[in-house]
């Protein structure tokens, strides 16, 4: 893997972990690294202190043994990278105010300014049935996000799974949602 790649995904995935975006054990984010390959944490990695064996290699094409050593995650980011070009980062964070928000309300509506500016209104998706979430996740995810122009789709009660050509610009993005959220929940 290229070091930068891994340094990108080790910087922000701490971050991303000091601010509550990643838990312990939940989350997952990952990088496309050739048409069919893509680096993912492992299941059980603890995401404040990534190192290179905190990830894996997967080849969509070939599932072996490594598979099963990835992230719970790992089927919903390979259905994205396979079915959306642009998609060259994933994450799943299960951040507290947006999830918190997503409880009772079907849409974001930014009333701030750099939420209403660029990001606007952003759809809260039912799952439903969270009996069977997980295994009808990998290909209700990708669909939402071909039917809809946008790069999160916010999971009612779950989180959020977003994709970005850019890592950094996609932490940055989840952290004006987080804080539109924020903002609307203490106003």
């Amino acid at each position: 893997m290229e070091e930068k790649i891994f340094e990108d995904i080790k910087h922000i995935s701490e971050e991303m972990f000091n601010t509550d975006f990643f838990t312990f054990f939940h989350g997952s984010i990952s990088a496309k690294v050739s048409e069919y390959g893509f680096v993912i944490n492992k299941k059980d990695t603890i995401l404040d202190n990534i190192s290179q064996d905190s990830l894996i290699y997967l080849n969509s094409q070939k599932r072996d043994y490594r598979w099963n050593l990835a992230s719970e995650d790992v089927d919903i980011h390979e259905h994205i990278y396979n079915s959306i070009s642009s998609a060259k980062y994933i994450s799943f964070t299960m951040s507290p105010y947006i999830t918190a928000f997503s409880l009772k309300h079907s849409k974001i509506i930014p009333q701030d300014y750099f939420g209403a500016t660029i990001l606007g209104n952003q759809i809260i998706y039912d799952p439903g049935n969270f009996d069977n979430w997980l295994d009808r996740a990998p290909f209700e995810i990708p669909t939402f996000f071909k039917n809809n122009n946008t790069h999160f789709m916010i999971i009612k009660g779950f989180g959020v799974i977003s994709y970005d050509r850019d890592l950094i610009e996609m932490a940055k993005k989840l952290s004006i949602l987080e804080n539109s959220c924020k903002l609307l929940i203490i106003a």
